[in-house]
């Protein structure tokens, strides 16, 4: 598609161009436009039928919506602005410098500016920050033919049109109404007899994390905010939902990788800021690596009467490395799905205790005998055992309940994945090593 858009912007064939982009879908178009040239892509937008435009510049990245902003006349900018929905023109303005959030403003009515101000003090992160505030609201005394003409009235304005919410006076929802029921029922029925009073609402300050949750269990296309007092202050859909979902995961990735987040994409992020988002954990970690480096130098004797021990190192500790990243990975997942809750922590000890007493008896048995064939030591064998097994049983313990603890403290559990796990079981490993070859070889 960019390499089509390339050629006939490149043949001036502008018309055809048009055409093109008229049958292709806002995302695919955004996404295209955000691999051109900065005069390519203004061109090629100038270009887009008015019904789909505002949908891709909404998908654009905000540095071309900065350019195309600045570019834009007032009456462009407004004809823009009309067509967006309150929150997605609060996430724009959350990205641009103040001049360009000063012209935005110029172009809403005082209305419309107020609801966006309000949308803008909730927390990053919040459900606040990412509901609309346009949504389908009824009135109890409404019946289904008054409920249907409102629709047909108001719903090019509102973001979901396939879920309505009976409120009462005082702005607390008494139910909710799916667009199927509507359709199907008689004009004449109250609305209040078809709507569902079972409601699931989010608070204006809960987590977005935890609204993604929500929309996963319970499969709706959107679900209301409410502020402290219950009133219903707007909604959120599941395309936004989806997006923090996706945000999250990315996010846990980092963290997990030992990568402080990043908001900006990989090719955006300077050298610089790689480098500084990075560094911070690769020192943590290399000065608790050097815990392992004191262990071996403090059994010095050890591996100086018996070199053999030195070998075994790197397969001990890498074993308790892969031990404690596999518990911590299924943690991690079972916490960011709800399966794990922090209450659990002694149901996820006593599970992975066993788990790592079978995990550690097969690995002890496979290379116990496979250092007896090789070397014909039955004490390094016994030796080589028994930490693996004390590794595997101290690996996937550290790995079950260290992102328990995360959760608990209000930490992301992530922060105890692999990278900082492994440095701490590299550590015990070592130690539980030497100490076991001490016992029983008598060095």
């Amino acid at each position: 598609m960019q390499d089509t858009i390339k050629e006939l912007i490149s043949c001036k064939m502008f018309k055809e161009l048009r055409k093109y982009l008229g049958f292709k879908e806002p995302e695919d178009i955004a996404n295209a436009l955000n691999g051109l040239s900065s005069e390519d892509m203004i061109l090629a937008y100038r270009l887009l039928p008015k019904e789909i435009a505002s949908e891709v510049f909404v998908n654009l990245d905000s540095d071309f919506q900065q350019k195309l902003i600045n570019l834009f006349s007032d009456r462009e900018l407004k004809e823009v602005i009309d067509e967006l929905f309150d929150d997605e023109t609060a996430q724009i303005i959350e990205e641009m410098p103040s001049d360009v959030v000063d012209r935005i403003l110029n172009q809403v009515d005082k209305e419309q500016r107020s609801t966006i101000n309000k949308l803008l003090q909730y927390p990053d992160d919040s459900a606040g920050s990412m509901m609309t505030t346009e949504y389908l609201d009824f009135s109890e005394d409404m019946l289904v033919s008054d409920a249907l003409a409102y629709i047909r009235k108001v719903g090019e304005d509102r973001e979901d049109i396939y879920k309505g919410y009976v409120i009462s006076k005082d702005k607390k929802i008494s139910g909710v109404v799916d667009a199927r029921n509507l359709v199907l029922a008689n004009g004449d029925t109250p609305i209040v007899d078809i709507m569902t009073k079972d409601i699931v609402t989010i608070k204006t300050l809960d987590d977005q994390e935890e609204v993604g949750k929500l929309f996963g269990k319970y499969n709706e296309t959107s679900l209301p905010v409410v502020d402290k007092d219950g009133h219903i202050v707007g909604i959120i859909t599941l395309d936004d939902a989806i997006d923090v979902i996706k945000e999250e995961a990315e996010e846990d990735f980092e963290i997990m990788a030992a990568v402080t987040p990043n908001d900006d994409t990989y090719m955006k992020t300077s050298v610089w800021k790689h480098a500084g988002n990075r560094i911070i954990w690769l020192l943590i970690l290399m000065i608790s690596s050097a815990i392992s480096g004191a262990i071996i130098n403090n059994y010095e004797n050890a591996f100086v009467t018996m070199p053999l021990l030195v070998a075994f190192i790197p397969m001990i500790m890498d074993t308790g490395g892969n031990c404690g990243s596999q518990a911590a990975t299924l943690i991690i997942r079972g916490l960011a799905l709800d399966e794990i809750k922090t209450k659990d922590i002694l149901k996820v000890l006593w599970k992975e205790l066993r788990v790592s007493l079978g995990v550690g008896l097969i690995l002890a048995i496979c290379n116990g005998v496979r250092i007896y064939v090789q070397y014909q030591n039955i004490k390094l064998s016994i030796v080589v055992g028994i930490t693996l097994i004390l590794t595997a049983i101290m690996a996937k313990l550290l790995g079950g309940i260290l992102p328990i603890i995360a959760k608990k403290l209000k930490l992301d559990p992530a922060i105890m994945s692999s990278p900082l796990i492994t440095t701490i079981v590299d550590s015990a490993s070592v130690w539980a090593f030497f100490s076991v070859a001490v016992a029983i070889m008598n060095i």
